[in-house]
């Protein structure tokens, strides 16, 4: 294939039940640091499709145009030597009403721009599959990535519970917690039966686990190995941690083994102080006193719906540093 430079930018699209659009979006301002009321993200982050439980595809832009004949022109450069190739125009059902195209249309575009292009189209199995979307008044073409539900394989665990988190919103977790792993830490000092941590551990992210109870600690283990993952899962309360982390993921224990108490609760969240500058709660009590009393200030959040079951997501930064970081940003 001729050489063409990507642009910089993705497009994202998504797909998630109205339930997870609270949660949806917060993994979004995790990620682009923004979020939309429409299923399209426009970034120059680029993000694996395949981490965020509602990406749904993802096209890597090579170049846009106002109109429809400007894509043409351009991609009647594309020559894909010995190279198969695909042109899609996704579904996306949250567009613009302005940006949405009929069916039918989209089939005859897709069919002008593989006319176009130098080379030898194949729908069923081809070497690069191209991807095109109308966007904002303008189009976007480039290389077309569909995201494939990783989480989905996690959810037959050997060890479970019922009001574990489901894989969806683990996996959305750790993003929040780590949008972007490259030199980051992570720990999950109350992991349970590890589903946070076979999520993160599945994305390349640097987390350790840890609990106190026994029979939990052998499940995430077992879990863990399961699906052919490494990752340490220590037996000790949170008090004993002495290693700093990056930022810890702290689903409050709420299950068959144990129900931590107020009290519990807030010594979990002072003993986190010590070892993180940033951590994720997440809880069905309100303890936005507990937050603050423990020395972090909330930055974000959102609520977690399974059923008629509700979690809380706090998005959490040590207060000492947040009003640091609220300094620089003042005198920049």
């Amino acid at each position: 294939m001729k050489q063409v430079t990507p642009s910089g930018e993705f497009i994202y699209t998504y797909a998630y039940h109205q339930d997870e659009k609270d949660l949806c979006q917060l993994e979004m301002r995790a990620f682009f640091g923004k979020d939309t009321e429409e299923k399209v993200v426009k970034s120059k982050h680029g993000i694996a499709p395949g981490r965020s439980p509602f990406i749904k595809e993802r096209i890597e832009v090579l170049f846009e145009g106002e109109e429809l004949p400007h894509i043409l022109k351009q991609a009647a450069e594309i020559d894909m030597n010995d190279s198969t190739f695909k042109v899609i125009f996704p579904k996306i059902n949250g567009l613009a009403t302005s940006d949405k195209v009929e069916y039918a249309e989209k089939r005859e575009i897709e069919r002008q721009i593989g006319f176009v292009i130098t080379g030898k189209a194949d729908v069923h199995n081809p070497d690069v599959t191209f991807g095109l979307i109308p966007f904002e008044g303008r189009w976007y073409f480039g290389f077309y990535e569909l995201s494939e539900s990783i989480w989905f394989k996690h959810q037959k665990k050997p060890r479970e519970y019922s009001t574990a988190l489901s894989t969806r919103v683990a996996r959305a977790l750790a993003n929040i917690a780590v949008p972007n792993p490259v030199g980051v830490k992570a720990i999950d000092p109350c992991c349970g039966i590890g589903t946070v941590l076979v999520e993160a551990l599945s994305m390349g992210i640097d987390i350790v686990g840890r609990d106190i109870n026994p029979l939990v600690v052998d499940g995430s283990r077992e879990n863990i190995a399961h699906f052919g993952l490494s990752g340490a899962v220590d037996l000790g309360a949170i008090a004993d941690i002495d290693q700093q982390y990056d930022v810890a993921i702290i689903d409050m224990p709420y299950n068959l083994y144990t129900h931590a108490t107020s009290l519990e609760q807030q010594d979990i969240l002072k003993h986190a102080l010590p070892f993180t500058e940033k951590l994720l709660v997440v809880t069905i009590d309100p303890i936005d006193h507990m937050i603050e009393g423990a020395g972090f200030t909330i930055t974000d959040r959102c609520i977690a719906k399974k059923s008629l079951f509700l979690r809380e997501i706090l998005v959490c930064e040590r207060t000492d540093k947040f009003f640091q970081f609220a300094g620089e940003l003042q005198q920049a």
